[in-house]
């Protein structure tokens, strides 16, 4: 067999198969189509001379062979991982690397505009690309080609690394002669008319109605479910900093993190106030491609982001 012939992602989607038992799962968790990831399946076949998968009752199950060749692959994949990243010093001082991070604009705003303003004569020669969920897919973190994506995340592949960055609260922001600032109850809450930012994940997303029903919104009007209630969302948009524009003129309610909220406490139109129900913190992580792991640029990364997260405060 020689290897030049082999396409060595190959090898990725079958110990994928091994682990999931499931052709549509291998798929979903690689990001592949199911007729993509049956294809690969027919060509591990031909390659190995044997099923590898056979389907039973219980599902997918691994042949002998499988599984035999199952710790050879994993041990072939983790050299192949430290091969690509050498072993290296690094100095934040005297390094010359350009980090990209994907992230929304509430990150951006909270967390990385601080921390990269920190860093701006401490590492001269550190850059920084900053891309939007939209600018990216879960291709490019899996081939390593975007260092972090700090954001919260719905679906995570069991493949990837991941840190906890914060949880935050929810809080709502509004004009401070707004009718709700007068009346902060839950129904006025429903009557005011709102502002709906959410942007989680990555890669393009589908179009959102303000209609309740099949479609999921975010964690506030989730949490409004709960009381079989809706709220009258006039504006939708997935930029923070918008609100803040809005709510200058306007009686608008924008409920949105606490850090965030913080941000806007220096302007004396604006009031911060108490939501009047329960919503679910959202947990804040930063994923990284097994790939760059190992990296010493990247571990550095990693560790500096997590430890300046703790220095923003939630109140």
């Amino acid at each position: 067999m020689n290897i030049r012939n082999i396409d060595l992602n190959l090898l990725v989607y079958l110990n994928v198969l091994i682990e999931e038992g499931s052709v549509s799962k291998a798929a979903n968790k690689v990001a592949l189509t199911q007729p993509a990831m049956s294809n690969a399946l027919s060509r591990l076949r031909l390659l190995f001379d044997d099923p590898l998968l056979v389907r039973t009752a219980q599902g997918m199950t691994p042949t002998d062979k499988a599984l035999k060749l199952q710790p050879e692959i994993v041990l072939f994949l983790s050299m192949a991982e430290q091969i690509t990243q050498p072993d290296k010093d690094f100095s934040p001082e005297h390094s010359q690397i350009t980090f990209r991070i994907m992230t929304n604009d509430y990150i951006e705003a909270t967390l990385l505009a601080p921390f990269i303003s920190s860093l701006l004569k401490k590492a001269p020669q550190i850059n920084f690309d900053i891309l939007t969920p939209g600018d990216i897919n879960l291709q490019d973190m899996e081939k390593g080609l975007i260092d972090l994506a700090i954001n919260r995340f719905t679906f995570l592949p069991k493949s990837f690394h991941q840190a906890r960055i914060w949880s935050d609260n929810f809080c709502c922001i509004t004009h401070k002669d707004s009718i709700y600032s007068k009346q902060t109850n839950l129904e006025t809450y429903l009557k005011s008319e709102h502002i709906w930012i959410n942007r989680s994940g990555w890669g393009a997303e589908s179009a959102v109605t303000n209609k309740s029903g099949s479609h999921k919104l975010g964690w506030v009007d989730e949490a409004l479910w709960q009381f079989d209630k809706t709220r009258n969302i006039r504006v939708f948009t997935r930029h923070y900093m918008l609100t803040q524009l809005l709510l200058e003129q306007s009686d608008l309610i924008a409920t949105i993190p606490r850090r965030q909220a913080m941000l806007y406490k220096y302007n004396a139109n604006l009031v911060s106030i108490k939501v009047p129900f329960q919503i679910v913190p959202i947990e804040i992580k930063m994923i990284w491609s097994p790939l760059l792991h190992h990296s010493k640029a990247h571990q550095w990364l990693r560790r500096a982001i997590s430890d300046f997260s703790k220095t923003i405060k939630d109140r």
